[in-house]
């Protein structure tokens, strides 16, 4: 069995080193967007502004990251990109080419967002919106606890501010306060039921606290609301996986790792798992090998390349 491999996805840590990294890169087609980089494992939060397609961030220490291009009258699209040694030249300088499809795009959600706010987030006080945008730049410092502080402030000004709750949400499930996360996470539903982000992190944080009967829900509505995000579908496999149900667990990390191969979710490490309690070394080994194509500053990574060549015997 796996089970070595599998720790920390369903909390995904930071790759270790205290080299700093920058990140260049590019989407296709080209365009005039806003580009935000997402700290998997960590808070972290940075957005600049593309007129061209090419955006860049600097001072990255080494992990995981989610790149989010939204391009006004096409929606949002995300992708995972990995920051260390592995894909790094001798400036510490990663180059990434992102070749979004016209599927990557979510429309409905954000544009939702964008025109269509409901009554209750209308009514959030100017003051809860400062200490919002406050905090989004102390997580750009990462100054974590600043940013904690104002996100509690916002929400006392304005306990409707579901995108605060939220953030407060991913905060504590990032630094594994689970109970907190699931909490920020229902309030944030609470204030704004259509939420698409508040519901998928909800659907994680209760796969991390076993409530698996309820995951599942949440995670089902998630993959019937975008088909089309890794994250939902790798939940949901998740969720059957630990129920048991290793069919459908594998067609919802296939199509994970279809979306999105390099996705923090790691598709790839249950999908071994399931291949090798059914005794298929030969596929259990190619997922390794796809995982470590993604991930090659995986901290086990020669534990897994002896496995990888023990399957092959």
């Amino acid at each position: 069995m796996l089970r070595y491999l599998l720790l920390a996805v369903l909390v995904v840590a930071a790759l270790a080193g205290e080299s700093q990294y920058e990140l260049s890169g590019r989407f296709t087609p080209e365009g005039r967007a806003s580009v935000s980089l997402f700290g998997v494992a960590s808070p972290f939060l940075a957005t600049t502004l593309s007129e061209d397609g090419r955006f860049s961030f600097k001072k990255l220490e080494p992990g995981a990251y989610t790149v989010a291009v939204f391009i006004p009258g096409r929606g949002e699209a995300r992708q995972t990109v990995e920051v260390g040694p592995g894909g790094a030249d001798s400036h510490g300088r990663i180059s990434v080419t992102l070749t979004l499809k016209e599927s990557d795009f979510v429309v409905a959600d954000v544009l939702r967002r964008q025109h269509s706010i409901p009554a209750s987030q209308l009514a959030v006080p100017e003051r809860a919106v400062r200490e919002y945008e406050d905090a989004q730049r102390d997580l750009a410092k990462r100054d974590v606890d600043s940013a904690v502080k104002r996100l509690e402030h916002a929400v006392e000004i304005a306990p409707e501010f579901s995108a605060a709750w939220n953030h407060l949400g991913t905060i504590a499930y990032q630094t594994r306060k689970f109970p907190r996360a699931e909490e920020c996470f229902r309030a944030a539903l609470r204030a704004d039921p259509g939420a698409y982000e508040p519901l998928v992190n909800l659907g994680g944080v209760l796969v991390n606290l076993h409530k698996l009967d309820e995951a599942w829900k949440y995670n089902v509505y998630a993959v019937l609301t975008r088909p089309n995000d890794a994250l939902a579908n790798s939940q949901l496999g998740m969720t059957y996986f630990e129920q048991g149900q290793l069919d459908l667990a594998e067609k919802h990390f296939v199509e994970a790792r279809r979306i999105d191969g390099a996705h923090f979710s790691h598709p790839q490490l249950f999908l071994a798992e399931i291949h090798l309690r059914r005794g298929q070394r030969h596929e259990a080994a190619g997922d390794l090998e796809d995982f470590l194509r993604h991930h090659p500053d995986w901290p086990q990574a020669a534990k897994m390349r002896q496995t990888i060549t023990d399957l092959g015997r």
